[in-house]
């Protein structure tokens, strides 16, 4: 009984499926991203918080960003790479690690969105309200928003995973490069409507209510430009908007990917990988294209390099 016990504890796991020929490329390609990730989006967040030019709402939301998407590819890139230097056979994993997965996965997902949500909402004020810009976005505002672009998806997710892990488990395999929400699910035999109907209902209140705020904020923004004689401030503002713009399409086609590949059988094991590149794509782009669009950003990133060089410079003159 302790053995039957202990070996449901212990699950199997698919993860990515890699030739031997290939792990080893592969494996340092997805390191190599991952460090990436990780020294862009950080060092972003510690030269926004280091320069007090940069303390502003625009580049403070935006460190939500940089800071989930870090987090994400944490919960995501490590697990991955221990697994593909593994024999297929081989990979195992423990039931509540794998909750704890998905429950960041899921939650990282939401994040996403709401972090994107509050984001559009500082650039509709900045640019359809300009002259009370400050009066709105205050600091008490900044943290209003913050906290509330990650409290919610954690109450969300929180309901999501307790709905799972409520149930009894009568298989031990997760056909999935990762665990996630459905996957845990699917290990029990029990019925999982309610499971199904929450989780639909998730999808669609958090992906319905970025789509219409960003949609309804942009078409405002839209039709203020296009009223503005300004050529000026109508510039600033369509790079500003065309930056987030991008970093939310970006999330979009990696959230979008996985869900169409698998509406095919033969496209299934490509939806597997996509779901994966939720994690890896967004994070990777979002701090080259916030970095390279965003003017003072850019100046500051380039200063900061200078700067560097200069001093290795100086140390090498005086050796």
């Amino acid at each position: 009984m302790e053995n039957e016990t202990f070996n449901m504890d212990i699950i199997s796991i698919e993860g990515l499926k890699v030739s031997p020929q290939s792990s080893v490329p592969v494996f340092v390609l997805l390191l190599l991203i991952y460090v990436f990730i990780m020294v862009s989006n950080l060092g972003l967040v510690v030269l926004i918080f280091m320069e007090r030019s940069l303390q502003q709402p625009m580049y403070l939301l935006f460190c939500n960003m940089s800071i989930n998407d870090a987090f994400g590819a944490t919960t995501i890139i490590p697990r991955l790479l221990s697994d593909i230097l593994v024999p297929m056979t081989q990979r195992y994993v423990y039931y509540i690690d794998c909750v704890v997965q998905a429950f960041c996965a899921h939650f990282i997902a939401g994040t996403s969105h709401t972090v994107l949500m509050i984001m559009a909402f500082d650039r509709y004020v900045a640019i359809c309200n300009p002259l009370r810009y400050a009066t709105i976005i205050t600091t008490r505002m900044l943290v209003k928003l913050s906290v509330g672009a990650w409290v919610a998806p954690l109450v969300i997710v929180a309901v999501l995973m307790g709905l799972t892990i409520r149930l009894s488990r009568c298989r031990r395999a997760i056909f999935n490069p990762f665990c996630d929400n459905a996957s845990l699910f699917k290990l029990s035999c029990e019925n999982l409507l309610i499971n199904h109907i929450y989780g639909l209902g998730v999808a669609v209140v958090i992906l319905g209510s970025s789509l219409a705020s960003l949609t309804l904020t942009y078409l405002r923004i839209a039709a203020l430009l296009f009223n503005n004689k300004n050529q000026v401030l109508n510039s600033r503002a369509l790079q500003t908007c065309a930056t987030h713009l991008a970093v939310y399409i970006i999330m979009l086609v990696a959230c979008f990917m996985p869900l169409i590949f698998h509406r095919r059988i033969e496209w299934a094991e490509n939806g597997k990988v996509a779901s994966v590149l939720f994690y890896v794509i967004p994070p990777a782009l979002n701090p080259v294209i916030y970095g390279l669009q965003c003017n003072e950003l850019r100046q500051k990133i380039i200063s900061v390099f200078h700067k560097n060089k200069t001093t290795e410079v100086q140390k090498g003159f005086h050796k």
